[in-house]
């Protein structure tokens, strides 16, 4: 019943990954359509509000095509992937249960409670060895920081990552405050905010921090092809 309800979506494609750890492995994009934020400096504002979906898709539909691409990775992005619900757990599981698929990795904003999905990921095999949260923390200068759910730093695993785009050394700061207080395990990562903060500075910023294992991230798709091309 599940596998025909329908999601919103915006494009499904392969390209390689351009962020976090697994940068520069092929990868398949799902990203789904509507976002529950409306950060100052997003890159995709096509995929939410007031644009609307490009297309509708049954689960069994998003599977079929993401498998036809014959990727290991799955990126499931957004907008925000998890904000419709038990739709989106219903995609994750339907995703994991797909024997080729190696890793899905979820880019998530901060402000989806991942109480539910996490718990699939304890009760679901294919899902606890699959899929990784990708926690994109907002800072200050995204003008969403108060809607960031803290309680989810207590959810994420060692093979999770928590992504923090900074704009500038206060933000550095605020990022390391954040990190103080709430973080437990989990590949941390910083990014600059494009064309804002050069990648540079945001290294000597790391440098002279205490996050020794921390990473730089960079979106290299934005230097491969023109920032502002789609489907990349």
């Amino acid at each position: 019943m599940e596998q025909t309800r329908k999601l919103p979506m915006v494009e499904i494609f392969e390209t390689v990954e351009g962020e976090g750890l697994k940068a520069g492995f092929l990868t398949t994009f799902v990203r789904l359509y509507n976002c529950n934020l409306r950060c100052v400096w997003c890159d995709t504002q096509y995929s939410y509000a007031p644009h609307p979906p490009e297309f509708y898709a049954t689960i069994e539909d998003i599977v079929e095509q993401t498998a036809q691409y014959g990727n290991p990775h799955v990126c499931l992005t957004g907008g925000e992937p998890l904000m419709h619900g038990e739709k989106s757990l219903a995609l994750v599981r339907a995703l994991a249960d797909v024997k080729d698929i190696q890793d899905i990795h979820i880019e998530t904003n901060g402000a989806i409670d991942l109480s539910p999905f996490q718990e699939e990921r304890k009760a679901n095999t294919s899902v606890k060895e699959k899929v990784r949260f990708v926690l994109d923390y907002k800072l200050a200068s995204s003008g969403e920081s108060e809607q960031m759910i803290l309680s989810n730093f207590d959810l994420l695993e060692p093979q999770d990552e928590i992504k923090f785009v900074v704009g500038d050394e206060a933000e550095f700061q605020e990022a390391s405050q954040v990190i103080e207080a709430r973080y437990k395990q989990g590949q941390i990562l910083f990014s600059p905010v494009w064309e804002k903060l050069a990648p540079a500075d945001l290294v000597k910023m790391l440098l002279l921090s205490p996050y020794k294992g921390a990473k730089l991230s960079l979106q290299t798709h934005k230097y491969i092809w023109h920032p502002d091309t789609k489907g990349v």
